[in-house]
């Protein structure tokens, strides 16, 4: 078994979802993690990862990496932030219903980045992006676009791109905005928190 399948083992071991593994050149091993909705963490209630959760990933895979005997100079564990990055399949099953913005390989009708809400296609390895309706643009700049051009807009027939995952070439939710709370809220995903080991001998302490 490799390290990296160790890594994957120990992270949903202890409940939580593997987002992404980076290693680079320079030494750094970076860990993304995120809560799972609708399960306790010892850590607290909520589905924002915590300062806590990351020390507590980061803990065990000192102990794991150690043992695994991954040269590593830095490990940095946090949280996916506001703009989640989608890779594996469960994460698209899992968002469902939210809006994203996705980047395809080729371009289809000009363009190759769309933004809307995800959902199932017909399909089992279809997906489906309900796009906005087109707005009319004001008279003028800076005026208003008119109560009624505004209505039959809306009332337009649903756009949708149907996609699969092999023309993608990257996804992420879009950032939810909490102007009350002054910060920025993505659905099931962190405000950014981390923890890092700064040591320079593998992570022992």
């Amino acid at each position: 078994m490799s390290w990296q399948t160790a890594l994957e083992r120990t992270v949903t071991g202890m409940g939580y979802d593997l987002v992404d593994v980076e290693r680079s050149a320079g030494g750094l091993l970076r860990v993304t993690i995120d809560r799972l909705p609708e399960r306790a963490y010892p850590t607290g209630p909520g589905e924002a990862v915590l300062v806590e959760d990351c020390e507590l990933v980061t803990r065990q895979l000192q102990f794991l990496l150690e043992v695994e005997q991954v040269d590593y100079l830095r490990l940095e564990v946090s949280s996916p932030g506001l703009d989640r990055p989608l890779r594996k399949p469960a994460d698209w099953q899992r968002f469902v219903g939210f809006e994203i913005e996705l980047t395809l390989h080729e371009l289809f009708m000009g363009r190759k980045k769309w933004r809307g809400v995800l959902a199932a296609g017909e399909g089992e390895q279809a997906w489906r992006l309900v796009l906005p309706p087109q707005l009319p643009q004001p008279a003028k700049k800076g005026g208003r676009v008119s109560a009624k051009a505004l209505a039959e807009a809306v009332a337009q027939p649903e756009q949708v791109l149907d996609f699969s995952l092999d023309e993608v070439r990257e996804a992420c939710l879009v950032p939810v905005v909490d102007f009350k709370g002054r910060r920025g809220v993505a659905p099931q995903s962190g405000p950014g928190a981390d923890a890092r080991d700064e040591q320079e001998d593998g992570g022992q302490d």
